[in-house]
C-alpha cells in the first residue's frame, strides 16, 4: 500500500500476530454485510515526543494515550508515573454506514490494516499512519464454489497525521470506491465519539463538579453544558468542534475541511459511591461526504493540556474551556493583565510560590492609590467621629431617621467628605480577588508545583488527613486555608476598631458580627480548593496589614481633623439632592400632622 509523503520507522523487535507484509494479500475472511469480520489482532503504535497513542486495530480509533513527561497525581513518597489519560475502552470511535442493502454496519466492528507491524516513530512533521477497511465480495471460482475476497480497491481509510512536537493530529476519513457497497443517496455521515473521563487529579470531587463538554457553534460562539447535572443538547446548526474537558486536560475533536452539519451532545454523572469515574461523555456528530467513490472530510485530534496560552496558539478559541469567568469581566482581567504577568514571571523559572508572591506584591503595589484613597475616606470618618456620635444621641429615635440621615449629610457636605469615595475604591478591588478566584484553580502551570508543605499548589495542601469525612469540612487540613482564615479575622477585627459609627448602633454591632461569621462560613469551602488561591488571599491580607501601617503613620489624624473643621466653619451650597431631602422630609411632617389631626 502506497503512502505519499509518509515517513514509517519500523522497530526491530516485530510483534507477534502482526505479520500484513502484503496488505493485499491477506486471508480474506468471512463475509459479514459486505465487511470483513473483525478478528483479534495486534493494535498499532505511535509515539511523538509529547507522546504515546495506541490505535485499535478492531475499530481503527484511538483507544490509548499516555503523555511523555506529564505524570498523573501519586500519594506521597510514591514513584511517579507517566499520565494515562484513557484506555481499553474508555475512548471509541464509531463511523455510521448504510449498506446498499439499508442495514447499517459500524466502523468500530470492522478490521483496519495497516502495513505499520510495530511503531511509528514520528521524528517530522506530516508522518501517518493509514488504516484500511475492506468490504468482502462474494465470487464464483472454476470449481462453481462460492468464496469471498478481500476488495483491495475499495476502502474506507483513516489517516492519522502526527507532529513530534505538538498534541494536535490530523484526522481524515477517504471513501475509496466505496458506492458499490454503501447506500449512494446518502451524502452525510454519522459519527458516535464516546470517552468515560477518569479521574486523573487529586480532588476527585472538584474535577469531577468542573468536567462537562465544550463545543463552539458556526458563528465562534463557545459554551458548555452543565457541569454538576446530566445534560444533552441537539445542533440543527453546525459546530466548529467539540471538546471533553477535564481539569487540567481536554479531548477535542474538530472539523478542519469544513464544519459538523450538526450534532447531539451529552454527559451524564457516574454512581455516587464511584471515585475514579468523572463523567461519561458523547457526541454524535454529522459530517459530508458526498462522493463516495474519492470524497474525504479533514478533522483533526487534540489529547493534551487545558493550558490557556498552549490552546490559544490553534486559534480556535480552544483556551475558552479553560474556566477564567468568560460570562463577566473576569476573563478581561485575568488575560490582559494576571495570565501576562503570570507568564512573565514564570519565564525566569524560579518557584510557582514565590511568583505567586510576586505577582500578589505587582497587583497591591498597582492597587496602592485606591487602597490609600479607601483608607483616607475611613481616617476621615473616623476623625469626625465625636460630632456622627453627637447626631446620633440627637436622633435616638426610629421616626427619626430621616432627620439623621440628613443631619448625616450636612455633616459631610460641610467636612467635604465623600462616604462613597470610601466603596468605590473597594469594588474596584473586588473583581481582581474574584478573578484569582478563578484563575489559581485552572492554572495548569500549577498542577504538582510543590511549595513549603503544600505538594501541589493546583490543588489543597494537608497537614493532617482524617481516616473519616467531617460533614461541610472534608477529610483534611488545609493550613494556608487556616491561616488565611486567622488573617482574615484578624483584619476584620483591626478593620472594626478603626471603624466609625455610621448609622443605627444595633444594625452597626449585627454588621460587625457578620464580618466576623462570614469568614468562618468560608473556611469549608476553601479547605478543599487550590491552595495557591488560599496562599494568595493570605498573602494578600499580610500586606494589606503592611499598608495600613504605613498609611497609619503616614497620615497624622490630628491634622486632619483640623483640616475638615476648617472645612466646616466655611458656608455650603446646598446640593439638589439635599434639596429634594429637605423637601421629603417636609412632606413626612405634614403627613404626620394631618394624620394627628384626623385622630
Amino acid at each position: 500500500m502506497a503512502q505519499d509523503s509518509t515517513t514509517i520507522t519500523i522497530k526491530t523487535d516485530s510483534m507477534a500476530g502482526n505479520t500484513n507484509d502484503d496488505f493485499t494479500a491477506q486471508p480474506a475472511p468471512q463475509a459479514d454485510n459486505n465487511f470483513a469480520s473483525a478478528q483479534a489482532t495486534a493494535d498499532y503504535f505511535v509515539e511523538t515526543n509529547l507522546a504515546r497513542y495506541t490505535f485499535s486495530s478492531i475499530g481503527g480509533y484511538l483507544k490509548r494515550i499516555e503523555f511523555k513527561d506529564i505524570y498523573a497525581y501519586t500519594p506521597k513518597d510514591s514513584a511517579k508515573k507517566n499520565l494515562v489519560l484513557f484506555d481499553g475502552n474508555d475512548n471509541s470511535l464509531n463511523l455510521n454506514l448504510t449498506l446498499k442493502n439499508q442495514k447499517i454496519i459500524k466502523t468500530k466492528d470492522l478490521l483496519f490494516v495497516s502495513e505499520i507491524i510495530d511503531t511509528l516513530i514520528v521524528t517530522e512533521n506530516g508522518e501517518q499512519l493509514v488504516l484500511r477497511a475492506h468490504p468482502v465480495k462474494t465470487e464464483t471460482d472454476e470449481s462453481g464454489a462460492t468464496v469471498s475476497k478481500t476488495d483491495s480497491g475499495s476502502y474506507i481509510e483513516y489517516v492519522y497525521t502526527f507532529n513530534p512536537d505538538d498534541f494536535r493530529f490530523g484526522f481524515r476519513v477517504n471513501m475509496v470506491n466505496m458506492s458499490q457497497y454503501l447506500y449512494t443517496n446518502s451524502s452525510s455521515f454519522s459519527m458516535d465519539w464516546a470517552a468515560a473521563l477518569n479521574n486523573v487529579e487529586k480532588n476527585y470531587e472538584y474535577e469531577r463538579d468542573i468536567t462537562t463538554i465544550y463545543y463552539m457553534d458556526n458563528t465562534d460562539d463557545v459554551d458548555n453544558l452543565e457541569e454538576r447535572k446530566p445534560d444533552k443538547k441537539e445542533f440543527a446548526s453546525e459546530l466548529k468542534w467539540v471538546g471533553f474537558k477535564q481539569q487540567f486536560f481536554t479531548s477535542v475533536l474538530i472539523a478542519d475541511s469544513a464544519n459538523f452539519s450538526s450534532g447531539f451532545l451529552k454527559v451524564s454523572l457516574p454512581d455516587k459511591s464511584e471515585r475514579h469515574l468523572l463523567k461519561e461523555a458523547s457526541a454524535q456528530l454529522e459530517f459530508p461526504i458526498s462522493d463516495l467513490d474519492h470524497g474525504s472530510f479533514d478533522m483533526s485530534f487534540y489529547y493534551g493540556p487545558n493550558q490557556y496560552k498552549l490552546l490559544k496558539e490553534y486559534d480556535l478559541n480552544l483556551e475558552r474551556q479553560v474556566p477564567l469567568g468568560w460570562s463577566f469581566l473576569l476573563h478581561w482581567i485575568n488575560r490582559i493583565a494576571i495570565i501576562p504577568i503570570f507568564n512573565w514571571l514564570e519565564a525566569y523559572g524560579i518557584n510557582y510560590g514565590i511568583i505567586i508572591l510576586i505577582l500578589t506584591i505587582i497587583i497591591k503595589t498597582i492597587l496602592f492609590p485606591v487602597a490609600y484613597k479607601t483608607y483616607m475616606s475611613s481616617a476621615k470618618m473616623r476623625v469626625l467621629k465625636p460630632e456622627l456620635m453627637e447626631i446620633n444621641a440627637r436622633y435616638p429615635k426610629q421616626e427619626d431617621a430621616m432627620k439623621k440621615q440628613q443631619a448625616t449629610m450636612s455633616l459631610y457636605k460641610k467636612a467635604g467628605v465623600s462616604p462613597m469615595s470610601g466603596c468605590l475604591p473597594m469594588l474596584f478591588q473586588f473583581p481582581i480577588l474574584v478573578a484569582m478566584f478563578r484563575f489559581f484553580p485552572s492554572a495548569y502551570e500549577l498542577r504538582q508545583q510543590s511549595f513549603l508543605w503544600a505538594e501541589d499548589l493546583s490543588t489543597y495542601d494537608s497537614i493532617l488527613d482524617f481516616s473519616f469525612n467531617i460533614p461541610f469540612y472534608g477529610d483534611h487540613v488545609s493550613l494556608f486555608c487556616l491561616l488565611m482564615t486567622i488573617a482574615t479575622l484578624f483584619y476584620t477585627w483591626l478593620n472594626n476598631r478603626l471603624m466609625a459609627p455610621t448609622g443605627d448602633e444595633q444594625q452597626q454591632k449585627m454588621m460587625k458580627w457578620m464580618m466576623y461569621i462570614m469568614p468562618i462560613l468560608f473556611l469549608p469551602m476553601f479547605n478543599s480548593f487550590s491552595s495557591a488561591l488560599t496562599y494568595y488571599y493570605l498573602l494578600v491580607n499580610i500586606i494589606t496589614f503592611i499598608q495600613m501601617g504605613i498609611f497609619r503613620y503616614a497620615v497624622n489624624e490630628d491634622k486632619l481633623r483640623a483640616k475638615l473643621k476648617a472645612n466646616m466653619e466655611k458656608p455650603v451650597k446646598k446640593s439638589k439632592w439635599e434639596k429634594k431631602l429637605e423637601e421629603m422630609q417636609r412632606q413626612q411632617q405634614q403627613m404626620m400632622r394631618q394624620q394627628q389631626k384626623k385622630r
